[in-house]
């Protein structure tokens, strides 16, 4: 797709935005989440990371056969673990801002990562990597998000004694880990999203 004038506006948008949101990662690096060693301790939890491995594979495997020139190894892998270390922060801020329970400029961040995650990373390879724009940039926007939505879902899931497997971003306690490990009850509710994915990529593949 040819760079006319307002896909080169669209451009410095985002690339203004990302820049801004990575200013204020850095400014606000002490209170956020996603710096945490908690975020973290929930995230690298054996049944998150064999799930993530075993999708990001999954998707490496499929992208040349889906007919999708702009889908390689490279820009799924890329995607895939960007989704993996982002999406259960973004979406469980993003929650948090729902409830009134967190700031715009954490929300702006939240944004700006979902964003870079689903649609400008792989926008920006695409254009270096092949000289113009994907014509798909906007229906990827939309099936992308779908996905990252489910990952940051799944990947927040939790057991809690008296609750059961809920959200861990629904807990006051977000991120810390206060969750006993019950891989077993968490799958039951996170193969229904596994299944959801998979049917969403089996038609590029028909």
């Amino acid at each position: 797709m040819t760079l006319t004038l307002p896909f080169k506006a669209y451009i410095l948008f985002y690339l203004l935005a990302c820049v801004l949101a990575g200013v204020l990662l850095y400014k606000k690096r002490r209170s956020l989440e996603l710096f945490k060693r908690d975020y973290w301790q929930l995230l690298f939890q054996p049944w998150k990371v064999v799930t993530f491995v075993v999708g990001t594979i999954g998707m490496a495997v499929i992208a040349p056969y889906t007919g999708d020139p702009t889908w390689d190894y490279y820009d799924s892998t890329m995607m895939c673990v960007l989704a993996y270390l982002t999406a259960p922060w973004a979406i469980g801020t993003l929650f948090l801002k729902l409830r009134g329970k967190t700031s715009w400029t954490k929300t702006y961040i939240a944004a700006c990562v979902w964003m870079f995650t689903v649609s400008w990373s792989y926008d920006l390879y695409m254009l270096l990597k092949d000289g113009y724009y994907p014509m798909t940039w906007l229906p990827n926007i939309f099936a992308s998000s779908v996905i990252y939505v489910c990952a940051g879902m799944m990947w927040s899931l939790e057991w809690y004694e008296g609750k059961g497997v809920v959200f861990s971003f629904m807990q006051p306690s977000w991120p810390e880990r206060v969750a006993q490990s019950r891989p077993g009850k968490i799958m039951l509710y996170a193969l229904p999203v596994v299944v959801f994915v998979v049917a969403l990529t089996v038609p590029f593949l028909l």
